[in-house]
């Protein structure tokens, strides 16, 4: 197919497609838990969404996001320019979308983390629009107004987040999707060797106002979303003056007289640190937060500067935020240099005693930006780009333990916290501390639907059925308020498991 090849100087008024790549089965996509739903993908694609509330209103807008539906030749053909974003572990998909573009002639301009992280590694793209969209997608589109847009839009200042639009949710057709995404804040305080958060956003918190993050969940609410919602920061109580003052009573306000929906995020451990804090959050209504524990060992904790993990007792830490009402689910990390060879059973151990339920373990890597990368490639320890999910086993770093025993370590740690045994363990530890004082959520009929399935895939046909029914009876005589949670979780194993047992054999 040879189609002409379109120009990006036609007069406004032109139709584009914004795409979202797809993601592989991993950890994270959570697709054999979606099944028991019935959604097509976790999370929408929020940057895409916003990206299109900073677009010409008089443009017509597609989204296509892959997890969700196919990409038609009917919508190439429909399109003038195609923008595409993505994650890094996104890159097959996104690579296979730039092709199928450049064979339609379809002018793609990218961005996001992917695009920004490694710009040299996508010569074939035809404009890099790189940074944060509030500020780069302006001048790009000025440009391209002009008819002279550059191959690469930059700019070395920070998104003032007062001015970010709302994103446009009528772009989405939200039965899709397991939950909505919002953000507040961009930044991060720490400095971890090994994250590239504070190379894409920096150490300052910046932070919309509350006004702002009402005004997104009323569009979510006057478009009938009443579950959950992800504060997609990366460290939602970077600025927790700023957090207790104005967002978390703002949140407490809005949701009065709704019980639904509810709020989970990413934090640090030192969230542990601050019970009225604690408090506010779950009467904010949060009842989950991602925290990166990494590592029992203190000395790999040292080695890449995860200070605020130091020298506390991170079990007790943890117990104190699930006793506040939020479960706690936790990122760990092997192959520091550090790490002696007992890491491995030491991280298994860790696991089990703190009721961390949904623990993602990964091996070390190096994402472009990060001081752990600089540092890999002065000592010619870099071996290539990050994959963006390793679950299979994957590192873009020399390790200097025997990678061998590396690999062999990581399969065990992940074979013993997955197994059904130890897992429905570790969700009997969680629901003993967690201590909730919101009023329970009243069921729908997608609950009703999902437990249907979960009695049909894992207690009457799936090899864990004996370890599900005991769970189902535990909490009945313990606390019967605490069975969707039960059963969330042991629908969240079920797909921990089935990537386990398809990516490491």
């Amino acid at each position: 197919m040879n189609l002409p090849r379109l120009s990006l100087g036609r007069p406004a008024g032109r139709r584009a497609l914004l795409i979202y790549p797809e993601f592989p089965e991993t950890f994270w996509s959570f697709g054999h838990a979606l099944k028991f739903v019935h959604k097509r993908a976790s999370l929408p694609p929020l940057g895409l969404l916003t990206v299109a509330a900073l677009l010409p209103e008089d443009w017509q807008l597609r989204l296509i996001d892959l997890n969700v539906r196919r990409l038609t030749d009917a919508d190439l053909a429909w399109a003038d320019i195609a923008l595409v974003s993505a994650m890094s572990v996104q890159s097959a998909s996104a690579l296979a979308v730039i092709d199928r573009c450049q064979v339609w002639r379809l002018p793609v301009v990218a961005g996001g983390p992917m695009f920004t992280n490694e710009p040299e590694r996508f010569p074939q793209v035809d404009h890099l629009v790189l940074g944060e969209a509030e500020v780069t997608l302006p001048l790009f589109l000025a440009a391209l107004a002009r008819g002279e847009a550059p191959r690469v839009t930059q700019s070395p200042e920070r998104a003032a987040l007062g001015a970010s639009p709302a994103p446009r949710w009528d772009l989405l057709d939200l039965k899709r999707y397991a939950s909505m995404s919002i953000q507040y804040s961009r930044g991060c305080p720490f400095d971890c060797e090994f994250c590239n958060v504070t190379a894409l956003f920096g150490h300052r918190m910046r932070l919309k106002s509350a006004e702002q993050i009402l005004t997104e969940l009323d569009g979510l609410y006057a478009r009938g979303w009443r579950d959950s919602i992800f504060f997609v920061d990366d460290n939602l109580i970077g600025n927790k003056h700023a957090l207790k003052r104005d967002l978390l009573p703002a949140l407490a306000g809005w949701r009065r007289g709704k019980p639904r929906p509810r709020f989970y995020t990413q934090v640090s451990i030192n969230l542990a640190d601050d019970p009225a804090l604690l408090a506010d959050m779950e009467a904010a209504g949060f009842d989950r937060v991602f925290i990166g524990i990494e590592t029992p060992e203190e000395s790999s904790l040292n080695e890449c500067s995860k200070r605020q993990n130091l020298g506390r007792d991170l079990v007790a830490s943890v117990q104190r935020i699930q006793r506040a009402g939020m479960e706690v689910q936790g990122g760990f990390i092997v192959g520091f240099d550090s790490d002696p060879p007992s890491v491995f059973q030491r991280q298994i151990d860790f696991i089990q005693r703190s009721g961390i339920v949904t623990a993602m373990v990964g091996l070390l890597q190096a994402p472009a930006g990060t001081r752990l990368h600089a540092r890999m490639k002065r000592e010619g320890r870099l071996t290539g780009s990050i994959s963006g999910d390793n679950a299979d086993g994957s590192t873009n770093i020399v390790p200097r333990m025997n990678p061998q025993l590396l690999q062999e370590g990581y399969r065990s740690i992940l074979r013993s916290i997955y197994a059904p045994r130890p897992y429905y363990a570790r969700i009997r530890t969680l629901l003993r501390e967690h201590r909730s004082h919101q009023r329970p959520r009243r069921l729908h009929w997608g609950d009703l639907r999902a437990f249907g399935e979960s009695v049909m895939r894992l207690g009457i046909v799936g090899r864990e059925r004996g370890q599900y029914w005991q769970l189902l009876g535990w909490t009945l005589c313990h606390d019967a308020r605490k069975l969707p949670l039960a059963i969330t979780l042991a629908v969240t194993g079920h797909h921990l498991r089935r990537v386990c047992e398809l990516q490491l054999p």
